[in-house]
Order: structure tokens, then C-alpha cells, then sequence
């Protein structure tokens, strides 16, 4: 069975309407978890804690997407050459 993992983080934006954090190095990172039902639940989780604070908002991250084992090189690897 193939993993697919997931990062559920999020923090403080600089604009409810935008996706750019206020402070990159403080960003919460909640977990790595090893199915998107988990993720979800911890996001969700974390999305109604903060739910009164617009300018906080947390996301899930698809890890298993970012690098493809089948390829020589994924997309990631790619960015740095």
C-alpha cells in the first residue's frame, strides 16, 4: 500500500485574503499525519480553535505529491538546478 502523507501547519497571515504568513518562523506546524481523514481531522481541529481569529489559518499539505519515487528527479529536486 502506498503512504501517502500529509502536514497539516498554519499561523498567522498577513491578510485573511492572501496565503502569506506574517512570520514564516512561526508557524505552526501541527503534525505529520499518514492519510488525508487524519489530517483533515487535526486541521479541522486547529481551524475551529481559531476559528474567531480571521487572520489565522492552518492547511493541508500533500507530502506524497511532492516527489514522485518513480522519476529520476521529482519536480522538487528540479526547483535547485
Amino acid at each position: 500500500m502506498t503512504q501517502r502523507l500529509h502536514l497539516v501547519f498554519g499561523g498567522e497571515l498577513t491578510d485573511p485574503t492572501k496565503s502569506v504568513f506574517k512570520d514564516p518562523t512561526n508557524i505552526h506546524v501541527v503534525g505529520i499525519f499518514p492519510d488525508y481523514q487524519s489530517a483533515y481531522d487535526a486541521w479541522k481541529s486547529e481551524a475551529q480553535r481559531t476559528v474567531d481569529d480571521a487572520h489565522t489559518r492552518y492547511f493541508i499539505a500533500h507530502i506524497h505529491r511532492l516527489r514522485d519515487e518513480e522519476t529520476e528527479a521529482g519536480p522538487t529536486e528540479e526547483l535547485g538546478s
